[in-house]
């Protein structure tokens, strides 16, 4: 059959590795601790917003420096050795026209950090955000490792990037508690929005370009500025690892380019350490759901605007229910790279000269930004919505009321046994917390007659196309949503998936079928470089503990108990399974489908009625894309 050809080939494929663990008991996510928050927004609404944007602010600073002028740094970076190295490389011009075009880059890309336009936007965002939020929750524990870290050593900060709001809300926050301003990275676009980019420049954004092409003068000029104000401890230097919002709600995989700078002034010896700081910011609702899942389905996205902003203010009219801001503990990079870089490398050279990073550097940081990630993820705060999200898209033709309290009710007690993080007191019931989530979410959900049900019907009458473009938004939309708790259910969920592909209860095909599918999903998800075995064994620790599976020595069996956990994390999961079979078709048609892709033949075979919406994504189908030609099933060419 195919499935057993299919499993022969994929043992020999993944291998199990030569002493596979017995399931050791691995770190429980459920026991970590994490701090208490506080709600920012309550001292506004009772107290006066231009009395707190005109307070006295006194941040504390690294070392007790003094505020570095945006002249000044500008003057440093022009006259540093890196810089005037790389301008005598460029060949073509004179060195006066290579200087002055040093220094344009660098005029279009500084932030000037203006205190003036810093309080504008502190009474600004005071008002929008106590008409758009709820709540902005804060764990203050996390503020003072901050503050403590930032008098010590260089800081960065690395939050998640969910929405546009990520950026105001940090800066916003660092203000309230009088820590220093960052200086963040902001894309381009934002320049061409009149008068806002300019004032996002004072208020501590400096720009860069979407892509370098390959312009060696642009690269020092940029990567100069940033280590200067690192190795200065100016300011905290704020950036996405995932260098672009994430439309699907789930991680991205991390770009590298600016962690690699930010990293090298401890490599070369300059800075005693680096500060790295995971933020996690969680919306209960986000600002451009509707957006997102209609740039998913092919729709541009819109041009950054000043005009496009004024139109966006009657989201100001609706409720975005609460937002919370988890400040992760501070991670050495000197600790991180104990024993793993040989640092009397870079002595080699005069720290000046650009160097290639070597495969052990890429290797590290590459590893380090995974870690980082999975740490932005393991404190997100989740809300009850998430859940009831995860089942309505089980459940497409609707629920009754009374079993989707019981089914969510359920599903929190699995997913705190797997460590989320959930923000569900024990004093608000199952009902309650399904009937406010649904309240929230009304332009997702349509509740009657004692059912929910998404509201997929079209608003109004249109073509076929007009209609299925419709639904699939709707879809994309609240699956948003689920994505935000994949994180918790992925390792399991893969571990099922495998005992079902593998139709055997011995142990290493299962570890290989588990190989398989975690290597097919490494671009959709956030899976560790080299971590199979560990995910492994936390998958058959996490569902022993909950009696879904009984690991022996040789076998990995499921009992009765687990068929409802085991059922639902394949249901869960199995869009993608369906997105990854259908999106690349036209591909598969010109090779032997079966043979290279066959893990999905457990799943029944894509039909011409597309029923699976989420196949629509251009997020899933690159990714799948992306896995074709990574394990050589397809190549590309450039014609």
């Amino acid at each position: 059959s195919v499935s057993q050809s299919c499993m022969v080939r994929i043992s020999s494929l993944y291998p199990p590795p030569l002493a596979l663990a017995s399931c050791a008991k691995p770190r429980d996510p459920a026991l970590k601790k994490r701090d208490d928050f506080e709600d920012i927004l309550e001292e506004r609404r009772s107290s006066s917003d231009l009395r707190y944007a005109l307070r006295c602010y006194v941040p504390v600073v690294y070392k007790g420096i003094a505020p570095c002028k945006p002249g000044v740094l500008k003057t440093a970076v022009l006259q540093s050795d890196r810089l005037r190295h790389v301008m005598s490389k460029e060949t073509g011009e004179s060195a006066d026209v290579i200087r002055e075009e040093a220094s344009g880059i660098l005029e279009e890309m500084a932030h000037r950090l203006r205190l003036g336009t810093v309080r504008f936007f502190a009474y600004s965002l005071s008002k929008a955000f106590k008409a758009l939020f709820q709540r902005v929750r804060v764990n203050e524990d996390g503020i003072q490792r901050l503050q403590q870290s930032i008098q010590e050593h260089p800081v960065v900060l690395l939050p998640s990037h969910r929405s546009y709001m990520d950026f105001l809300i940090m800066s916003y926050i660092l203000y309230t508690y009088d820590l220093s301003l960052p200086v963040i990275a902001a894309g381009m676009d934002f320049l061409g929005m009149k008068i806002v980019g300019e004032m996002l420049r004072m208020s501590g954004a400096f720009f860069i370009r979407r892509s370098f092409g390959g312009d060696k003068l642009y690269w020092a000029v940029f990567s100069e500025y940033v280590k200067t104000m690192l190795r200065n401890g100016y300011a905290p230097i704020e950036f996405f690892l995932e260098g672009t919002r994430s439309r699907t709600c789930k991680s991205l995989t991390p770009k590298l380019g600016l962690l690699n700078i930010v990293m090298e002034p401890f490599f070369k010896g300059e800075v005693f350490d680096v500060s790295l700081v995971p933020i996690s910011i969680s919306y209960e609702r986000v600002l451009e759901e509707a957006l997102y899942a209609r740039e998913l389905l092919g729709v541009p996205k819109p041009k950054e605007s000043t005009s496009g902003l004024l139109k966006a203010r009657k989201i100001l009219s609706e409720d975005y229910g609460s937002i919370h801001v988890y400040f992760g503990h501070p991670v050495s990079l000197r600790s991180l790279a104990q024993g793993r870089i040989n640092r009397s490398q870079y002595n080699l050279l005069p720290r000046h000269i650009p160097r290639r990073p070597s495969q052990e550097t890429q290797a590290f940081v590459n590893e380090t930004a995974y870690r980082l990630v999975r740490l932005q993820e393991e404190n997100m705060v989740l809300r009850p919505w998430v859940l009831v999200a995860a089942l309505l898209l089980q459940n497409p033709d609707g629920v009754d009321m009374e079993r989707l309290v019981e089914q969510t009710s359920w599903l929190r007690g699995l997913a705190v046994s797997f460590g989320a993080f959930l923000d569900w007191p024990d004093y608000v019931s199952a009902s309650k917390a399904v009937a406010s989530s649904l309240a929230l979410h009304t332009g997702l959900v349509r509740t009657e007659g004692g059912r929910a049900q998404l509201a997929m019907e079209p608003k109004e009458p249109g073509s076929p196309e007009e209609d299925l473009f419709d639904r699939a938004a709707s879809v994309l939309s609240c699956a948003s949503y689920r994505n935000q708790i994949l994180h918790v259910f992925l390792r399991p969920a893969l571990l099922g998936m495998a005992m079902q592909m593998a139709e055997a209860s011995r142990k290493d095909d299962i570890y290989s079928c588990f190989s398989f599918l975690r290597d097919v999903f490494s671009n959709e998800f956030i899976l560790c470089p080299g971590g199979t075995v560990q995910d492994f064994d936390e998958a058959c620790y996490m569902l022993t503990k909950c009696a879904a599976v009984h690991v022996q020595k040789q076998e990995v069996v499921a009992t009765e108990k687990g068929q409802r956990i085991l059922s639902f994390l394949t249901s869960l999961f199995q869009p993608f399974l369906k997105g990854y079979q259908v999106g690349p078709a036209p591909f598969l048609e010109l090779v032997d489908y079966p043979r290279h892709f066959c893990f999905l033949g457990f799943l029944p075979s894509a039909t011409s009625e597309l029923t699976c919406y989420e196949a629509l994504s251009s997020d899933v189908q690159k990714n799948a894309l992306a896995a074709l030609l990574r394990m050589k099933v397809v190549r590309k060419l450039k014609v």
